[in-house]
């Protein structure tokens, strides 16, 4: 080895060595139980608040502390068209009206000569 050589170490490893960095933050174990019974324990310092509920890190679904009152997973509805919110706010009369409206704002138009096709 050359004498200018430096050894390798790890991060935080300093010439005090671990036992005089003092101790560890008192932490307190806490479970979380999902809908697809998965169980998630983190740890928490005792000062900390516990959350009451936790997202699961296994499926995302909310996780609460009691195992036997677990939340029920959200509702997620499907991807709605454009036509689908229409259908929604008109009934078939009403589109029908709207259409038959267009249609004859659009032949007088040609009547006029404002649109060529």
């Amino acid at each position: 080895m050359s004498a200018g050589a430096i050894r390798g170490s790890r991060i935080g490893a300093g010439p005090m060595g671990e036992a005089e960095r003092g101790e560890p933050a008192p932490r307190q174990a806490v479970a979380y139980f999902c809908a697809n019974d998965h169980r998630t324990t983190l740890q928490f310092s005792v000062e900390a608040e516990v959350p009451e509920e936790w997202d699961c890190p296994k499926c995302g679904l909310p996780a609460s502390l009691d195992a036997d009152n677990r939340p029920e997973a959200p509702k997620i509805e499907p991807y709605k068209t454009h036509l689908a919110y229409v259908k929604e706010r008109r009934t078939e009369d009403e589109a029908a009206d709207i259409l038959k409206e267009a249609l004859e704002t659009l032949r007088a138009k040609r009547k006029t000569g404002e649109i060529i096709f």
